[in-house]
């Protein structure tokens, strides 16, 4: 695990994205392909930017994404694919292949359909965030880390739902969907390299627990401390509570 920091999101966001794109082309570089998992939510705003912007030859990626809500429909300002297509899809060229989660339909049967698609393309990059609860993907608290499920159907617990709203998407917490998809803590840890972007003021507390806490399941991304090529890039004020040892890393 390594960790790098920046001044602010946006050049977080810029030096994030810019390993992404060196990644993505080393791939389709070795193998003629690259598998790729894309986040959302605010943190990834600046990333994606750099990734619009590359010269990447995108016919050669295939997509995936973490999470989406159940029962929210694609249309709703909050949705995951309504993301992914306004604010990535539809600014680069066509994708090989791109895989949303429709969260619809039936979660468990929808489960199926992703976790086969996903199995059949090991993941050279993934891009992800963790949330103010710790979060990783949408596996909130105590996070199961045993499952080996590609895809699975989580609660949302409250700290979660708060910040969908306070992140403006949502007008009430009453309207936070209880339940989503989520791709799996294992699913994630299988990716061949891990691009962590937490910036914020809000994500201090969680970026101290995700680094300095023994690795818990009460710290869902602490479990990212185990894996072999994961970065985290920082801003000054998310790395606001750390260690001055892990500050200079």
């Amino acid at each position: 695990m390594k960790i790098i920091r920046s001044k602010d999101p946006q050049t977080l966001g810029t030096a994030a994205g810019n390993t992404a794109v060196a990644l993505i082309k080393a791939a389709i570089a070795e193998k003629g392909s690259a598998n790729i998992i894309l986040a959302t939510g605010t943190s990834q705003f600046e990333t994606i930017r750099q990734l619009i912007a590359s010269d990447i030859d995108w016919g050669k990626v295939n997509m995936f994404h973490l999470d989406e809500y159940i029962g929210l429909p694609v249309t709703h300002p909050a949705s995951f694919r309504k993301y992914l297509r306004e604010r990535f899809l539809d600014k680069v060229a066509p994708l090989r292949s791109v895989c949303l989660i429709n969260g619809e339909g039936d979660p468990e049967a929808e489960c199926s359909r992703i976790s086969a698609l996903i199995q059949a393309h090991p993941i050279d990059v993934a891009l992800v965030g963790i949330g103010e609860n710790g979060h990783l993907a949408f596996n909130d608290p105590p996070a199961d880390f045993n499952t080996t499920k590609p895809y699975l159907v989580v609660n949302l617990d409250a700290a979660c739902r708060q910040q969908q709203m306070n992140e403006g998407w949502f007008s009430a917490v009453t309207e936070v969907p209880l339940q989503a998809i989520s791709m799996s803590v294992h699913q994630i840890l299988l990716s061949k390299h891990i691009i962590c972007s937490v910036p914020g003021e809000r994500k201090a507390q969680a970026v101290k627990d995700s680094l300095e806490q023994p690795v818990s399941n009460l710290f869902p991304a602490s479990i990212l401390q185990t894996h072999a090529d994961c970065v985290f890039y920082l801003d000054e004020a998310s790395a606001a509570k750390l260690q001055p040892a892990q500050k200079t890393v």
